[in-house]
């Protein structure tokens, strides 16, 4: 369990640094209710210790508690500046990985909230063709 801890932070590091990444089409608008702030799905992380090593290696992570499990028992997490209202309490001075959301280019196979207002059009090896 901790193998895979560590290797989440250090592909997390190097997905900024990856040479060659997957291109998914994002398509939509924000609908600006927060939903992406309130459920933010960490992939290797198990538990709060998980989450302190995270908050140790990436400082942006600070922001973030846990609030739940997914189905395959990786935390969930919430921004503590995120409003009632669905705002970000210090949306001019938000993190880049706040700044970047969503992602036009992911190295992984991309998803978003159900309810969210964007949406990942997923290529086939034929669109390339």
């Amino acid at each position: 369990m901790f193998i895979d801890f560590i290797k989440s932070v250090y592909y997390e590091i190097l997905s900024y640094f990856a040479v060659e990444k997957v291109k998914y089409e994002v398509q939509g608008n924000c609908k600006k209710c927060g939903k992406c702030c309130k459920q933010i799905h960490s992939y290797g992380m198990k538990n709060e210790k998980d989450l302190k090593i995270m908050q140790f290696f990436l400082p942006h992570y600070k922001r973030f508690y846990i609030n739940g499990k997914d189905e395959n028992g990786n935390i969930t997490l919430s921004c503590i500046y995120l409003k009632d209202n669905g705002e970000c309490s210090i949306y001019e001075k938000r993190p880049r990985l706040c700044r970047n959301y969503p992602a036009r280019i992911i190295n992984f196979n991309g998803e978003m909230i159900q309810e969210c207002g964007y949406k990942v059009v997923k290529k086939e090896f034929k669109d390339y063709l």
